[in-house]
């Protein structure tokens, strides 16, 4: 990972010393309706994955795991509030239940089940302890400076599984069968942290080479008000005005997450030339994920991401720090960290 705040000193110190110095709330993207054959639940978890909160919550409440529906995935080691949904299940009784380390702490009817990436965003309250002497001011010109710009929209270390090897295993699919039996969710899990590398590796090149926000020919842009997709034609009047436009942060260089069906830069423009390159170096090209059909279809990832509600301050104790933010879906707060702590 390449840092955009590099000629800024770091604070040091250590995070996730308990599940309380990482505080994770889910901002959801749309309120139960109150009416429906689903209940949202917003429950808070402590030093378990949400996979496992949702199983013993789901047993406590005699429904099954698989009926559930969740909007994201949240850290083990941390204290997460986030929204889940399950079918057929009273708000009241739903509000009564209890399972270890997990709480209901609100309960309402809605129309359909809660889908994955249904959240606007993440709420962060982050406690570094063990921080340098002048830590709390090296935090504010960290911080000052990914409020200005954004955050370079890496996708974190636990993307890539606890032995880091979720990527190979991911580029194996796309020529072989796996030994032993996998399934559909493993299989989506390890194709997406292959996509996921590549798309590092891919932003790691336009930091490095200085075009996290310098426009290419053929480069395609996401709206940031609509999320709408275009590419930059290559004449000096596209290019000059994409760059205003990037500038003015209405829109955002968007980078490969590659697939078979993924919107890509014209032939023949550097834009392309550079995300054919890595596929090269790979010895592949885009259609060779066409052999995973819908696991594999390919979208488009931004370069950069906003941070949110930003502050700094004191924590408990002289030589702690407390961040809060908030980062859209899908963004690492731990490659916020790294910024911050060097």
């Amino acid at each position: 990972m390449q840092l955009i705040t590099r000629d800024l000193p770091g604070t040091g110190g250590l995070h996730k010393a308990t599940p309380d110095d990482f505080i994770v709330d889910e901002l959801p993207a749309y309120a139960a309706s109150g009416e429906g054959t689903h209940t949202f639940l917003r429950i808070e978890k402590r030093g378990l994955t949400t996979a496992e909160a949702v199983a013993r919550l789901c047993a406590a409440l005699d429904v099954s795991p698989r009926d559930a529906g969740t909007a994201g995935q949240k850290d083990r080691q941390a204290l997460t509030r986030q929204w889940i949904s399950l079918p057929d299940v009273d708000p009241t009784r739903a509000l009564a239940a209890s399972a270890e380390g997990v709480r209901v702490l609100e309960a309402a009817r809605h129309g359909h089940k809660l889908r994955t990436g249904h959240l606007a965003g993440n709420r962060f309250t982050l406690t570094l302890r063990g921080v340098v002497a002048d830590g709390l001011e090296r935090a504010h010109a960290v911080v000052e400076r990914l409020v200005a710009g954004g955050l370079a929209n890496y996708f974190g270390q636990q993307r890539f599984g606890a032995r880091g090897d979720n990527a190979a295993r991911g580029k194996q699919l796309l020529s072989a069968e796996p030994r032993g039996r996998i399934s559909p969710n493993e299989r989506r899990m390890l194709v997406s942290a292959y996509q996921s590398e590549l798309f590092n590796r891919y932003l790691d090149g336009r930091i490095v080479d200085g075009l996290l926000t310098q426009p290419l020919a053929g480069d395609v842009l996401k709206k940031t008000d609509t999320g709408g997709l275009f590419t930059v034609d290559d004449t000096a009047a596209a290019l000059a005005d994409a760059a205003a436009r990037l500038a003015a942060r209405a829109v955002v260089v968007t980078g490969p997450m590659y697939g078979h069906k993924m919107m890509s830069p014209p032939p023949g423009t550097a834009s392309a030339a550079r995300e054919d390159a890595l596929l090269a170096a790979e010895g592949i090209d885009a259609t060779a994920f066409k052999v995973l059909g819908r696991l594999a279809e390919g979208t488009r990832r931004p370069l950069l991401v906003p941070v949110g509600a930003a502050s700094v301050r004191a924590g408990d104790a002289p030589d702690s720090l407390v961040l809060e933010f908030t980062l859209p879906p899908g963004a690492y707060a731990t490659v916020l960290l790294a910024e911050v702590t060097k």
